[in-house]
């Protein structure tokens, strides 16, 4: 493996690693590369210090100095409280009209969504409960699924 600084025309630079040059030279041909702060696809090494240990049997006079890139500037100000309470607000009710029109399955879910991938049932919309591992699965398998932004109760549940 071998890690790279990277740096997009933003002035973000970022650590990604390869399993060699060749690997990075041909995924930045392919255009797979891109800044994670920004979506850049315009990527090239930045200047790197690598770090070259001292033999074994010798000491350091002076300790190594490393700087860290400083982090991004955020795009301007935090959200005020109420601008926080107002997205989530309507991030939620956006949820629930989602939900109105999908058919809680429980359990089945990772059944469910995995027949409908294949074709083998009608596709509809649908939510219910699966593991952390059954949730990879079903990412590594290709099929379309994304976690709910809040808990749902399955329904009958409330009190």
């Amino acid at each position: 493996m071998i890690v790279f600084d990277l740096a997009c025309p933003a002035g973000h630079v970022f650590e990604a690693w390869f399993g060699s040059s060749t690997d990075y030279d041909d995924q930045q041909a392919r255009g797979l590369v891109s800044c994670p702060l920004c979506g850049a696809g315009e990527v090239t090494k930045a200047v790197m210090a690598p770090f070259v240990g001292a033999k074994g049997n010798q000491q350091r006079s002076e300790p190594a100095v490393t700087t860290a890139p400083s982090p991004p500037t955020p795009p301007g100000p935090p959200p005020s409280p109420e601008q926080v309470k107002a997205m989530l607000a309507t991030l939620a009710e956006t949820q629930a009209k989602m939900l109105s029109g999908a058919a809680y399955v429980g359990k089945r879910f990772a059944t469910e969504a995995r027949e409908m991938h294949l074709g083998e049932r009608d596709e509809a919309p649908i939510y219910g409960e699966v593991s952390i591992d059954e949730a990879r699965a079903l990412h590594d398998e290709g099929v379309p699924v994304a976690p709910l932004p809040f808990p749902v109760r399955a329904p009958g549940q409330d009190n």
